[in-house]
């Protein structure tokens, strides 16, 4: 058994009370000052083409104690940081032809306590230290709040907020160390599709459980786009109102699109702490670009940019689990029992029954769509098998050689294997068990 320590951080977003008028005066104009400084130094930094934060802050830093000497410290070193990373990304966008002006525009900042001298928080206060003094600000506790703070992870030494309306929103971080405990042997093999994630678990480098989760984020995507197009129809964008609308549908998206990527990586988790497992994906974002640019068909290409798989691997990295990528070109086209190349594919569609869930969903339909193909008169899935061979090439490289050929599944013919519908909002998610194929041994 290997131990691996993974530090994981996460924010948890508060805002504060009604501060008044004066309170509120102080940090508008902490704010004003710190967007001057933010659009000095990244003028200069795109001007002088300074790439280094070091040389950016031995340029200005003196100037800006100067300008502004009732300024604390770190918060001028919080402006010049940002400033950094702001010119990076500037410069990067104007090599790819992604910038449309000629030096960038600093509208909205986000003010940053980069050192724990300068702000403290005391229950559920905040000590801000300002130009004129030092600042309580009361926060709204909500229940991530108290997770995060009194649930053993440690508060972050960087502060960042901005001012909404009447209101400062601070976002805080906090950090805590994970001991993971993973057997190079033991394999849960992820593979990524538009509307569902597959799973393969390996035990002593041997295939032993699969398992299929229906995301149905291929549909969600295709339901949004229509939405956009209906709110669109005869209108033009610059309309105020229609700006407000695809604003709050995005945000809708968005929000569901994530609700069900978590609880999918939940499930992945969990299945990785009981084997005491590596995760293995296919990394997907390595061809997405060239796949993309491949398509001529518009509404495919955007389907294929808002597939949610980096998103889905960067939340898996985010876990206490020890996650490895690797490259998925071909594994969902050779058959991992005989090694042979699937030429060609057929598209089916099972509906089953879905029991459970929310307390008012008593039975649920779900329609589960399959990829068939025959190999030597045998018939195989291809979400199964690109599972299967994602888990079998990492094992092969690290030289454990599993012979997944010599795996035999009971059923003569359909294979049962488990599935689980995510669904968004509250409630258990209904498990199903549906008749997919992986690999019959009946001959067609």
């Amino acid at each position: 058994m290997r131990t691996l320590s993974k530090t994981l951080k996460r924010t948890v977003i508060v805002e504060s009370v009604y501060l008044g008028k004066p309170k509120l005066a102080i940090l508008r104009e902490l704010e004003a000052a710190y967007r001057e400084m933010v659009r000095e130094a990244v003028n200069y930094a795109v001007r002088s083409n300074v790439k280094s934060l070091a040389k950016l802050h031995k340029a200005l830093y003196r100037r800006f104690r100067e300008k502004y000497p009732e300024m604390p410290t770190r918060l001028v070193k919080g402006a010049i940081a940002d400033a950094a990373r702001r010119a990076k990304s500037f410069v990067k966008m104007k090599k790819q032809g992604k910038a449309y002006t000629d030096k960038p525009e600093v509208r909205k900042v986000t003010i940053t306590y980069p050192d724990t001298q300068d702000w403290r928080l005391q229950g559920d206060t905040i000590l801000l230290r300002t130009h004129r003094s030092w600042l309580e600000v009361p926060l709204r506790i909500h229940k991530y709040f108290i997770k995060y703070r009194y649930g053993g992870w440690r508060l972050g030494r960087e502060l960042r907020f901005k001012i909404v309306g009447r209101k400062p929103v601070f976002y805080l971080t906090f950090e805590r160390e994970f001991e993971v405990e993973h057997e190079p042997v033991h394999v849960v093999a992820v593979d990524v599709n538009e509307s569902n994630v597959t799973v393969a678990v390996y035990k002593s480098a041997k295939l032993a459980y699969l398992e299929r989760i229906e995301t149905g984020l291929g549909r969600i995507v295709i339901v949004y786009a229509e939405k956009r197009r209906r709110i669109m129809k005869g209108r033009h964008w610059s309309n105020r109102i229609v700006r407000k609308r695809l604003k709050r549908l995005a945000r809708r998206e968005r929000n569901r699109k994530l609700d069900v990527l978590r609880k999918t990586v939940r499930r992945i988790v969990e299945l990785a702490h009981e084997y005491k497992a590596v995760v293995v994906v296919g990394d997907v974002a390595r061809h997405k670009r060239e796949v993309v640019e491949r398509q001529r068909w518009s509404k495919l290409r955007h389907r294929l940019h808002q597939w949610s798989a980096s998103m889905l691997v960067k939340l898996l990295q985010d876990s206490p689990v020890y996650v490895e990528l690797v490259n998925e070109w071909g594994t969902s086209s050779v058959d991992p029992f005989s090694g042979k190349r699937v030429r060609r594919w057929l598209s089916s569609m099972t509906r089953v029954a879905a029991r459970g869930g929310h307390r008012h969903i008593k039975v649920k339909v779900c329609k589960l769509r399959l990829r068939l193909g025959l190999v030597d008169g045998y018939m195989v899935e291809r979400d199964f098998i690109g599972a299967i061979n994602i888990g079998t090439k990492w094992l092969r490289a690290h030289s454990f050689h599993p012979d997944v050929r010599g795996v035999a599944f009971p059923a003569n013919g359909a294979h049962e294997a488990p599935a689980t519908l995510m669904t968004g909002g509250r409630g258990t998610n209904p498990a199903l068990k549906a008749p997919i194929i992986i690999r019959t041994h009946q001959k067609y």
